[in-house]
């Protein structure tokens, strides 16, 4: 079996990491899977919105350090190829996802630990199984967050508690990461996948060209002052008020229907 398993569902493209008996510890097969299923969905007008899951009872539980403790044993790589390979190997996903356009949801079953936390952490956000657990395991065994924990952590519960989750690698589970801001839904665990595919479907199906548009923009605020942002989004405003999409929708809404929508 491949170590990632797509399906599409309607609008909404499934990817689940596919190593149950490893609790879905990433694999470099998994990563090359991954980043580049990213990238055709990104194209694919027939997808609306990306899920990523874990096989079995696990998100996942980070990079597999017995294969890693292999490679050791034949070879101790020098600073230089250690550093490459985090870069090219590791975090090729979250390179990846810098430059997903789309919505990225986490539905996130059991454990995400160290880079399975990260992996969670750089969706656009994130609903929990209530046997959720979250950790940034990294300090238990002498590393650094290296996928992006140190960055996105911060921006979703605070520079405090981020430090505090990542110098101590305790667990948080799926109540206590929805009190945080971690999760926007608990669901119980029977029902994650079904209540993820039917949110992530209504966001599907809304106008792409404005979904993306609302993604970029949001992301870009972080970064820049008020007036940057709203003369960005008077651009964009006037590009997406030219679309056959805007059009539907405002005859929908008068019309007291469903749109359909057409990406253009």
């Amino acid at each position: 079996m491949a170590d990632l398993e797509l399906e599409t569902i309607g609008r909404v493209r499934v990817a689940r990491l596919n190593r149950p008996d490893k609790k879905n510890a990433q694999s470099e097969e998994m990563l090359d899977l991954l980043s580049a299923a990213l990238r055709e969905a990104d194209e694919d007008p027939a997808v609306g919105c990306f899920v990523i899951t874990g096989a079995g009872d696990a998100f996942c539980s980070g990079g597999d350090l017995g294969r890693r403790s292999k490679e050791q044993e034949a070879r101790d790589p020098t600073p230089l190829e250690r550093k490459e390979r985090l870069a090219k190997v590791s975090q090729r996903v979250a390179r990846a996802v810098e430059l997903f356009e789309k919505p990225l949801i986490a539905a996130v079953n059991g454990a995400a630990v160290g880079a399975g936390m990260d992996m969670a952490l750089m969706c656009d956000f994130r609903v929990a199984g209530a046997s959720a657990r979250f950790s940034e395991g990294y300090i238990r065994v002498g590393l650094l967050p290296g996928n992006g924990g140190c960055y996105f952590l911060p921006r979703i519960v605070g520079m405090p508690k981020a430090l505090e989750l990542l110098w101590t690698g305790d667990f948080v589970d799926a109540e206590e990461a929805l009190r945080l801001g971690m999760v926007n839904h608990v669901y119980p665990d029977a029902e994650l996948m079904t209540r993820t595919l039917a949110l992530a479907q209504r966001i599907a199906d809304g106008p792409p060209v404005q979904l993306r548009d609302i993604k970029k923009l949001t992301y870009q605020a972080q970064h820049t002052d008020l007036r940057t942002s709203l003369e960005s989004v008077s651009a964009h405003m006037a590009v997406v008020q030219s679309t056959e999409d805007y059009k539907e929708a405002i005859k929908a809404f008068k019309e007291k229907r469903k749109p359909v929508f057409k990406g253009r």
